[in-house]
């Protein structure tokens, strides 16, 4: 966004070192900015807690001072958007990560030129008006419903929106292929909502994890007189979306019976209702969607090799987002705008570092661990505790061999299921994640007593970073029952005795 001819751009100096102000007020006056100046980190939040809110600050971190870097914390806390600059002396280099960590958007280190200190300012001024403005009415990003929106800024995307296009023409069933998280149910409601049948439902059913009688009432509806009725009729998706579009997810999971009667669907335009020998007619697009490895499930006879047929002689693959880095940017910045106004708070701006991150991450959990990501970004702004400690390799905190040994599963981070508050009406998912949250603490546990509360021993056992060893710690409020733990522990190298702390 270009800069309004109308609009004061205010940035507060935190510094007492005239050789640091005087630089930035001849950038400001060449660039139309008001600088305003407070003489230590507290005053500058004491003028924020106040109302009075700059667009950006930088702070000029004397040598050695630790209480700046602490303001950090609470700066971030109270204006998570607040773009914050750290000018640091070359020896307080090494504190680059902690201030990172803290809340500084961006870190320069003297010597340093007045070209770099522009550019770093209008860098993260950028970064954040293209957040702060954008409802996201890009081209590349194309609305589908009230959740789901299609990105086509990379090529491969641009390909299957065309080939979405010409799918939706044509009235016939599409089998949509990808890898779990990858889009398959955004590509489905791409085809429906090109379709002449957009004006009607789209609906979709997950096949697996299911009982099959209940997937059967599910898919297909209910007599009276059927067991799973309840004295009840139930009407089935595919009555209810008539003359719309339905989805069938994970079609590998479907039980074989009810693939029969799916077939009948695609073949005869009719179908069956549990419980009842009359045929009712159906006015539904079908599509299905399934991994890539569809395969192994026709060798393993989970799947009918007709059915298949009938599926696939129209087809789609949804490539993972390791294969589509070109819109990643606008992913996380179209989550971010999102997950900020659900949750009620200011959303976070990305700095061009962790942009870059984002991208050369593989993401095998694809859109759905991105998403996941965003929301963490947004509630505690580190991106490496955000990531989950993905360490260089890749390995990440989840289904670790220490953890199977102990027979539990480490999970990323706990996370609020949306729409659910209060103690009386807590859904399932929320029930599990609690259960996965007492497994992972007690992994945790197990790891720190084996290796004598020594953080950085239990870190390496566990295979996560040490920096989330401690987060996780704090997390849960665990602390040693030593007080002096490695007195009498090794420190991680096989050197007993050290009696050094970590």
């Amino acid at each position: 966004m270009a800069q309004s001819a109308t609009e004061t751009i205010r940035m507060l100096v935190v510094s007492k070192d005239f050789s640091v102000v005087r630089p930035l007020w001849s950038i400001g006056e060449a660039n139309a900015w008001q600088l305003e100046t407070a003489s230590s980190s507290w005053e500058a939040l004491e003028r924020i807690q106040s109302g009075s809110i700059p667009r950006m600050l930088l702070l000029d971190l004397p040598l050695g001072d630790g209480d700046s870097l602490h303001v950090l914390r609470w700066l971030r806390r109270l204006r998570p958007e607040l773009p914050i600059i750290v000018l640091a002396h070359e020896a307080d280099e090494g504190r680059k990560n902690e201030a990172i960590r803290l809340g500084a958007h961006d870190y320069l280190v003297r010597p340093f030129d007045d070209a770099q200190l522009e550019t770093a300012i209008r860098r993260h001024l950028d970064s954040r008006n293209e957040l702060s403005e954008s409802d996201f009415t890009s081209e590349e990003i194309e609305r589908l419903s009230d959740d789901t929106f299609f990105v086509g800024a990379s090529p491969v995307m641009q390909k299957l929106r065309a080939q979405a296009d010409l799918l939706a023409q044509a009235d016939v069933p599409v089998l949509i292929l990808g890898e779990p998280g990858s889009g398959r149910d955004t590509a489905a409601r791409l085809i429906h909502k090109l379709s002449v049948r957009s004006g009607s439902r789209f609906l979709k059913v997950n096949c697996g994890d299911v009982p099959e009688d209940v997937l059967d009432v599910e898919i297909f509806g209910s007599e009276r007189n059927s067991p799973y009725s309840d004295g009840r009729a139930s009407v089935g998706k595919l009555e209810l979306c008539a003359g719309g579009t339905i989805l069938l997810d994970d079609i590998v999971e479907m039980p074989v019976r009810l693939q029969e009667k799916l077939l009948r669907v695609l073949q005869n335009k009719q179908f069956q209702k549990l419980g009842s020998d009359k045929f009712v007619a159906a006015d539904v697009r079908v599509l299905a969607a399934a991994d890539v490895n569809i395969e192994r499930a026709l060798t393993q006879k989970k799947l009918r090799e007709d059915l298949y047929y009938r599926l696939s002689a129209f087809s789609v693959h949804v490539p993972p987002l390791r294969q589509r880095t070109d819109e990643i940017p606008f992913l996380v910045r179209h989550l971010m705008h999102k997950l900020a106004k659900h949750y009620g708070l200011p959303p976070r701006s990305f700095s061009p570092a962790v942009l870059e991150s984002c991208q050369s991450y593989a993401w095998p959990g694809n859109v759905r661990e991105l998403e996941n990501f965003v929301k963490r970004y947004l509630m505690i702004g580190d991106k490496d505790l955000a990531l989950g400690g993905e360490n260089p390799k890749g390995r990440t905190f989840e289904g670790d061999s220490f953890a199977q040994t102990q027979g539990l599963t480490l999970v990323h981070a706990v996370e609020t299921e949306p729409g659910v508050s209060g103690t009386n009406s807590r859904s399932l998912k929320s029930l599990i994640q609690d259960v996965k949250s007492e497994a992972e603490r007690n992994a945790i546990t197990a790891a720190l007593e084996k290796t004598g509360w020594n953080r950085k021993a239990a870190a390496r056992l566990l295979k996560v970073s040490y920096r989330t060893m401690l987060y996780k710690i704090e997390q849960y409020h665990m602390s040693s029952p030593d007080p002096y733990p490695s007195r009498f522990a090794g420190n991680g190298n096989g050197i007993k005795g050290s009696g050094k702390a970590n």
